[in-house]
């Protein structure tokens, strides 16, 4: 049997198009093998196959696109089917090419299959052969809608409307399967819509009608014709945004659970939403602190936290005893307006270790476990080990644990294995992570029963000492530390302290870590947000020696060589460039009346009539590791932080191994005393070739940087996926998520316009998220009241406002912003529920500043945030829900 492959796709010069598919001939799906196609026509590029049709029952292939640089792209469409069972004649394939960019797509991933989209069903035109099979994909019909199709001749029935021949829904395709032989071509056709229970013609699909210019020989034809042209903006969607730690039930513990999910739920439902979102819910457990309560430090990228536990479940009414006398603990935690976390975690694991032990070991043997144990045990197992020994040796950071701290396979297994001495210890973890798994999977079901569906959230980091780390290590550059560059809000930066990604290395194995991170999740949620998704194009990196984010630079970055310095006219001294530039004058400016006990206790002079800093006090760690030795006063806190100012007080960073000809420069380098002491005319070829470093050189070097490993990521799950794409964004940021279709995010107070100040939800584009405030800011009522003139411009341009500005954000004021969002055309609009409470009196908390999540310029913030009122409570409020689903349904957002 042949087969001819013509694919419609007009290319440039230099770019290369093929196939992929199930079969050898088509290089067994590997893109390295992929069958080339060759130019046809200025509309087509062709291939030819031969197939023993006896081999297969099917033949499932895809196109890759290679640009002129040599980076593969495969289309979007994964379900290009040919059945080669039905006859063993040649076939004539003719496709269209599915971009990720298409909106179409994102309609065809799982919060829409799987939780908004209803199958349509649709009754197909019998017929004893055919010559012709026509198959088209349509996203957004409305109920009793089905794909039709007329066109020119007598077998398309003469574009008649009222004899439209009716298409099949076959997995994704609309289908239909006709004879053509007697057809005189070219034959002209258009798909269009048609109402089953009125049993008439909606409308004919937009644009130019469909060609087939001419009958290949062959004994079938398939056309896949690619997206129905119809309007497919018209979809929009609201969501909810809270942490599940913040929600605030009568039967949770002082913390939120995932039970209390459901009726989150339940409340959305009643107010219009489509979308529940969440904060990562990783399992932090490295200290059994507060400190644990940051949920992006995991010690695990896959195992959940226990904290999110309902114990009545897990013991259910077996040993209900077990959790009766806790009643009083928990009324009492309960009532906290705060989260405690190290009380309710040390209850919490206490309780689950009673549980345990009068399970057990039952649990294992349930088919429904080992199912689990099965789909996880490449983690799970790993995770118990460490778990096991971070209590065993009373840390997480496996450096210092006694043994195992190298991570050896082997050993581990047998450590792991049912014949262990240790097995019943680390099979409590397996109890654990299997009683979270059946909660929260039985939430997240409730949800899409109720038509909600569930998005989660995606660190861009592990934790350093996390079992992660441990297992494999060379996945990571421990020696670095990620965080983000200086912005209006962190103006040090930010320090996350997590290592950074040897991208390297992970795409050795084509990104195994991540596809099986992505599968995991995808056992819960339909749609994932990637938290700052600029890391994939670089991340800021910061030496491990440093403490705060200003001393980090992007990697990877295309660095500046001494010889363009020197071609700028620029005299290069590396000493007073790259080093810590301290004079008398610039330690009187930052120290004032201490400069000399500083000078005497800190620094050292040196040959070029300045000073170095002492060998014991040259880096922040250092500086740092001192003054936690110290007596906590303003005094030292003072000192501290002028030590780090001159520590920072450099202009470019030397690139490792360079041999002092390769450097970065210090971001903001502007803002240093040691730049402000240079001559006018250095200050100024410094300055554009700092612009030329940040702005010009590095754009299509961190595109091609992206694109080799977001389009991998995102090939491997059928999630929707939205980008945090804020910050320093780099220009090609936005093009690369179009061209994959990853939703962007838009906030409000921060544009990605540098030339306005705030962002306007009526500029959204469709492919977005919006919102007016995130986990990371303070809520609305809370910035409304941090800067004054601030808020008095954004009431008279965004909101429209004349005269003088309310002080305080009143309930109309929260209103008008949130229905601002609801109105934009943006595909979704999600607020934190602080900011939907905002809008009534009665219901928002009485203190603004008690609303906020999380201050980024705080490494040590408490995540402790909860609701100040139960979901019960709140499902109760009839007349707020209502005026809220009106809102929704008035917006076109229901």
């Amino acid at each position: 049997m042949r087969i001819d492959f013509y694919l419609r796709f007009r290319t440039q010069f230099g770019q290369k198009l093929a196939i992929v598919g199930n079969i050898s001939a088509l290089g067994y799906n590997d893109t390295a093998n992929a069958l080339p196609l060759s130019f046809f026509n200025e509309d087509f590029w062709h291939a030819s196959i031969e197939i023993d049709p006896t081999e297969h029952n099917s033949l499932h292939y895809r196109y890759v696109f290679t640009n002129s640089n040599g980076e593969v792209k495969k289309e979007a469409e994964k379900e290009r089917i040919i059945d080669l069972r039905k006859n063993n004649s040649d076939i004539v394939v003719i496709d269209t090419w599915n971009d990720e960019s298409f909106y179409e797509n994102a309609f065809l991933t799982a919060p829409f299959t799987g939780v908004y989209f209803k199958e349509a069903k649709g009754k197909a035109k019998k017929t004893s052969g055919f010559t012709h099979q026509f198959k088209v994909k349509a996203t957004l019909l409305a109920p009793n809608e089905i794909v039709c199709l007329a066109g020119s001749g007598e077998q398309l029935n003469n574009w008649s409307i009222t004899n439209a021949l009716l298409l099949q829904k076959q997995g994704s395709w609309w289908v239909l399967e006709i004879d053509l032989s007697e057809t005189q071509f070219p034959v002209t056709y258009k798909y269009g819509i048609y109402n089953t229970k009125k049993e008439e013609f909606v409308a004919f699909e937009d644009g130019d009608n469909r060609v087939l210019h001419y009958d290949i020989p062959a004994k079938r034809t398939v056309l896949h014709d690619g997206f129905i042209r119809f309007p497919n903006t018209g979809w929009k969607g609201t969501g909810v945004a809270i942490p599940v730690f913040s929600l605030r039930s009568n039967n949770s513990f002082g913390v939120g659970e995932f039970t209390d999910l459901k009726l989150l739920v339940d409340w959305s439902k009643e107010a219009g939403l489509k979308l529940v979102q969440i904060l990562p819910i990783n399992d932090t457990s490295a200290t059994y602190t507060w400190k644990d309560s940051y949920p992006y430090a995991a010690i695990s990228a896959f195992a959940l936290h226990p904290i999110y536990i309902n114990l009545p479940k897990v013991a259910g009414k077996k040993y209900s005893h077990t959790i009766k006398p806790l009643a009083k603990k928990q009324k009492q935690l309960n009532k906290l307006n705060e989260i405690d976390y190290e009380q309710v975690i040390q209850f919490k694991i206490n309780v689950l270790r009673e549980l345990y032990e009068l399970d057990n070991l039952s649990f294992i043997s349930e088919k429904e476990y080992e199912a689990f144990f099965e789909d996880n045990k490449n983690w799970l197992a790993p995770y118990a080990a460490f778990c096991f020994l971070r209590d065993k040796y009373s840390t997480a950071d496996f450096s210092r644990w006694k043994t195992q701290s190298v991570y050896n396979k082997d050993e581990i297994e047998k450590l792991t294995s049912r014949k262990s001495k240790q097995f019943k210890s680390i099979a409590f973890f397996y109890f654990v992570q299997y009683h979270l798994h059946l909660q929260l999977k039985e939430a997240t079901d409730y949800a899409h029963k109720k038509g909600i569906a569930v998005k989660g959230d995606i660190p861009i980091g592990i934790y350093r000492y996390g079992c992660d780390a441990w297992t494999a290590p060379e996945l990571y550059n421990m020696n670095m530390q990620a965080g983000a560059p200086p912005d209006d809000f962190t103006i040090k930066g930010q320090n996350w302290g997590f290592p950074t990604y040897n991208w390297k290395k992970m795409e050795e194995d084509h990104f195994e870590w991540w596809k099986q991170r992505f599968h995991q999740m995808s056992n819960y949620f339909d749609a994932f947000r990637i938290d700052h998704i600029l890391g994939f194009f670089r991340i800021w990196s910061i030496p491990t020696d440093a403490v705060e984010g200003i001393m980090g630079r992007f990697i990877p970055a295309l660095p500046v060589t001494v010889a363009e310095i020197g071609e700028r006219g620029i005299w290069f001294d590396f000493d007073r460039y790259c080093k810590p530039y301290i004079t008398d004058a610039v330690l009187q400016q930052v120290f004032g009346s201490n400069a000399e006990t500083v000078k005497s206790t800190f620094l050292h002079p040196n040959e070029r009539n300045s000073f170095d800093l002492k060998p014991e006090f040259d880096t922040q760690r250092k500086v740092d590791e001192h003054f936690a030795l110290q007596e906590e006063s303003d005094h030292n806190k003072t000192i501290r932080q002028g030590l780090f100012d001159l520590i920072t007080n450099v202009l470019l960073f030397e690139e490792q191994g360079s041999d002092r000809q390769h450097f970065h420069f210090r971001i903001l380098v502007e803002s240093t005393i040691s730049f402000q002491h240079l001559d006018e005319a250095t200050k100024h070829k410094l300055k554009e070739l700092y612009v030329d470093y940040f702005y010009r050189r590095q754009d299509e070097f961190w595109k091609h940087e992206a694109m080799k490993k977001l389009p991998a990521l995102k090939e491997a799950t059928n999630m929707l996926i939205c980008g945090e794409d804020l910050g320093m964004v780099p220009h090609s940021v936005p093009e690369v998520m179009q061209q994959l279709g990853i939703l962007s995010l838009e906030i409000q107070r921060m544009p990605k316009n540098p030339h306005t100040e705030f962002f306007h939800p009526k500029d959204a584009p469709y492919l977005s998220v919006i919102t007016p405030s995130s986990h990371d800011m303070s809520t609305v009522r809370g910035w409304w009241e941090e800067n004054r003139e601030k808020t008095q411009r954004f009431y008279n341009t965004i909101l429209g406002e004349y005269g003088t500005a309310p002080f305080f954000c009143e309930p109309w004021v929260n209103r008008a912003i949130v229905l601002q969002h609801l109105y934009s055309p943006a595909k979704w609009c999600v607020f934190q529920l602080q900011d939907i409470l905002g809008m009534n009196e009665n219901l928002r908390r009485e203190n603004p500043l008690e609303e906020r999540i999380n201050n980024p310029a705080n490494p040590y913030h408490y995540w402790n945030y909860r609701m100040h009122l139960n979901l019960e409570q709140l499902i109760k409020e009839k007349e707020f829900n209502k005026e809220l689903n009106d809102y929704v349904v008035n917006s076109g957002r229901a």
